[in-house]
């Protein structure tokens, strides 16, 4: 299977920029975006966030992008906005995966950044703050071991 779809994590401000630029440096065509307006406890709108260099920033982006021309895409079933509560750091709404899911179902995902909170089963999560490395796709674990030539703790 190819990496048809990838989940670039939720950026602000100016590291919306950045994250199309990285897309298309990898050969990605980012073909949207899902935006998060973050809510707190009483769904209200968060007004004191802290990305903001010229004002306060109360959204995320997650860009959407392919390779290729991928088949198998579910276009038009989701809105592109995802109003939800703020929670721990980095811990993006639930909903995002299930939408995710939704558009692109059978193929492989990728979030960059993640932490323990944000693994999800068929994805691959990358992250500095994760424990321990756990793979489930056998050509994976192939690459994995002929590249760093050691085996992998499961």
């Amino acid at each position: 299977k190819q990496w048809y779809q990838r989940r670039v994590r939720g950026v602000t401000g100016r590291a919306v920029e950045l994250g199309r630029e990285l897309l298309n440096i990898w050969g990605y065509e980012r073909v949207d975006d899902i935006i998060w307006v973050k809510t707190n406890q009483l769904q209200r709108l968060i007004r004191t966030g802290r990305t903001g260099h010229w004002l306060n920033h109360g959204k995320e982006h997650c860009l959407v992008g392919v390779k290729g021309n991928p088949a198998g895409f579910n276009r038009g079933l989701d809105c592109d906005i995802i109003v939800s509560e703020v929670r721990d750091t980095s811990h993006k709404p639930d909903e995002i995966y299930g939408m995710i899911e939704r558009l692109s179902p059978g193929s492989r995902k990728l979030e960059l950044f993640g932490r323990e909170h944000n693994t999800q089963n068929n994805w691959l999560t990358l992250g500095n703050q994760l424990d321990g490395v756990h793979l489930e796709w056998e050509d994976v674990k192939t690459k994995y071991f002929n590249r760093y030539g050691m085996a992998l703790p499961f």
